[in-house]
């Protein structure tokens, strides 16, 4: 990719600004993104789906990609605050949009033999104490799990806020890739385990002593907004426990936000199988795929930083100076550069 040297405001810095779209402009969340849509297309062409998901689905997904295109294009063209801020939020958007074609993609399901293998979980577990210990304090607590469960929609935007608040934006990447990887994961596997909810197909089994308020919002929230593709994996719990292990990750100076959300995460995990949302083997799975990412994700930072050693240092010592230097509206590190190594770095940009 080809750049402008744009000569230095103060004398110690130099901003190189990309002239035209590479690979390297699109950032590591919004290739997940572009992934998904792309798979999503793909399998609503294979799967046994209605002609009408089909022509939907496929023209839609390549217009949002084409629509990433083109903000992508504009935004490297002209660095601005706005499309930077556009492209910080917009993933969340896209998961949305995700969320709704897997339910699309719901195919004809007439049996329960996964069901009645994952309710034998339940029952050991809700039977063997669990729903008694809930429920110890009448309603305080099961209020509680039902009040984490319908928060879960407001953990992303809550974290990508928090690292505005704490003017750690250039980390946002960080926490949306693990977050969108671990949700989307589950997304993509819904049509393979089509499945319904323990408080459909065992209605009234097991079911919470107290039906609070709290409650009614949720049932109310899954009746309108939910899909019934599957629930397998528990998309609620890989979301939640992204989210925590994302913001560890981005935001590791702040521990009281990771601790936050790891507390939320465990709350929604246990709101899912006592409020009968999902089986404790979907909430065993959504588990296991944010621990995959989260594992994944720190394999492949500490090999970076072992085959680049010298990448994260200059980046974190030039980075306080470009913000000093008034460049603060531009998030992405790798268009500063000390004026020492802009040699070797123009070589490397080439």
């Amino acid at each position: 990719m080809q750049n402008v040297l744009v000569a230095p405001d103060n004398g110690v810095l130099l901003r190189v600004i990309p002239t035209r779209i590479s690979i390297g402009d699109i950032r590591s969340p919004e290739r997940v993104i572009v992934g998904f849509l792309t798979y999503a297309a793909a399998i609503a062409l294979v799967l046994p789906v209605a002609p009408s998901v089909r022509n939907l689905m496929v023209p839609l997904n390549m217009a949002l990609i084409l629509t990433y295109g083109l903000l992508l294009h504009f935004d490297s063209a002209r660095r601005k605050l706005v499309t930077g801020v556009i492209r910080d939020w917009l993933p969340l958007g896209f998961i949305l949009i995700a969320y709704r074609e897997m339910g699309w993609l719901a195919l004809p399901h007439h049996g329960h033999a996964l069901e009645s293998h994952w309710v034998l979980w339940d029952r050991l577990v809700l039977r063997g104490g669990a729903t008694a210990a809930i429920e110890a304090l009448g309603p305080v607590l099961p209020s509680v799990l039902e009040i984490a469960y319908a928060l879960v929609y407001a953990l992303a935007p809550f974290s990508v806020a928090v690292l505005y608040l704490y003017g750690r934006r250039e980390r946002v990447d960080t926490f949306l890739l693990i977050f969108a990887l671990g949700v989307l994961l589950c997304y993509a596997q819904f049509p393979f385990w089509p499945s319904e909810p323990p408080r459909v197909v065992f209605s009234g089994q097991d079911f919470p002593a107290y039906d609070t308020v709290f409650r009614r919002f949720n049932l109310w929230m899954l009746g309108n907004y939910g899909i019934h593709t599957s629930v397998f994996p528990s998309a609620h719990v890989a979301g939640a426990f992204s989210a925590a292990f994302g913001m560890r990750q981005a935001l590791p100076e702040r521990k009281w936000v990771s601790r936050f959300l790891y507390a939320m995460a465990l709350l929604i995990a246990a709101a899912t199988v006592y409020g009968r949302y999902h089986y404790f083997a979907d909430a065993a799975a959504g588990f296991s795929v944010a621990v995959l990412v989260f594992a994944l994700h720190r394999y492949l930072v500490s090999r970076r930083a072992v085959t680049h050693p010298g990448a994260s240092r200059s980046a974190g010592a030039v980075m306080p100076a470009a913000r000093h230097a008034g460049f603060c509206t531009t998030r992405n590190r790798d268009l500063y550069l000390p004026m020492g190594s802009l040699d070797s770095a123009v070589g490397e940009k080439r």
